[in-house]
């Protein structure tokens, strides 16, 4: 197998392990990241930290020796079959977190940016590099990085197909932050920031984000009243304005 999947306490940690590779993407690891997102969602955890083995790459992309000698029609359902995978990580009861551990291009960094959050070490490298084969991006790229990043920040990665560093994919807003030492364990360092609080509420927020960048602002104030009201209805709400009452600490049950 080549991606491995444990759980550190409450967090899981899904860690693509095809070191010889890159850590790239072939059709066989695109279905055992969904076989993993599977058990992710029955396992009693509240942050799932996706990494790559090694210290040279997150994940290098895809496997380009697949992608020779495919018909039209096989060629768009790899490419369906990638976006509905990488989709599972949006529905996921709990937040995800990519550990960007050196590179991270084509479907690679594609990955990461269906992930809730994007922390990278200072050796990480971002790139969209498909212009350079003739092709464009197919597992998200064209509508997640713009939605980061911005629509002509990502027209300039795409278009020209350019490598950008830690740094300036921090300023870019590209990641969230960078980390040192080792990835997991800032991923679990980062994950215990927000774990503390009410998974129903963590679920909420997450919601109206998300869904706000699909629809007009006046829509997205309905969906975040919506999604307010049913977080007030929570034995944790109750809990949460209780403790500050008492200027106590919260214990939250997810209810």
């Amino acid at each position: 197998m080549s991606v491995k999947l444990e759980q550190r306490d409450d967090v899981a940690i899904l860690t693509l392990d095809r070191q010889e590779a890159l850590n790239a993407l072939s059709f066989a690891i695109i279905d055992e990241i969904e076989q993993a997102i599977d058990k992710v969602a029955g396992m009693p955890v509240r942050a799932l930290i996706v990494t790559g083995a090694g210290p040279k790459a997150f994940c290098a992309g895809a496997d380009i020796k697949e992608l020779r000698h495919r018909s039209l029609a096989q060629q768009r359902a790899g490419i369906e079959r990638g976006q509905a995978v990488f989709a599972r990580l949006d529905t996921l009861k709990v937040a995800s977190i990519a550990v960007i551990n050196g590179y991270a291009f084509g479907g690679g960094l594609e990955l990461a940016l269906a992930c809730t959050f994007r922390l990278a070490t200072r050796n990480a490298k971002m790139g969209l590099p498909e212009i350079k084969l003739g092709l464009t991006p197919g597992y998200g790229g064209t509508q997640r990085l713009p939605r980061v990043v911005g629509e002509a920040r990502a027209l300039e990665m795409i278009l020209t197909g350019r490598t950008v560093d830690a740094e300036e994919a921090l300023r870019m807003g590209l990641v969230n932050r960078l980390v040192d030492g080792e990835a997991v364990e800032a991923g679990l360092a980062f994950a215990r920031e927000f774990t503390v609080y009410s998974l129903p509420a963590l679920n909420f927020a997450r919601q109206a984000v998300q869904r706000a960048l699909d629809v007009p602002v006046h829509e997205g104030l309905k969906i975040e009243a919506d999604l307010g009201s049913l977080a007030f209805r929570t034995a944790d709400a109750e809990e949460g304005m209780a403790a500050f009452s008492d200027k106590r600490k919260a214990a939250f049950r997810d209810e």
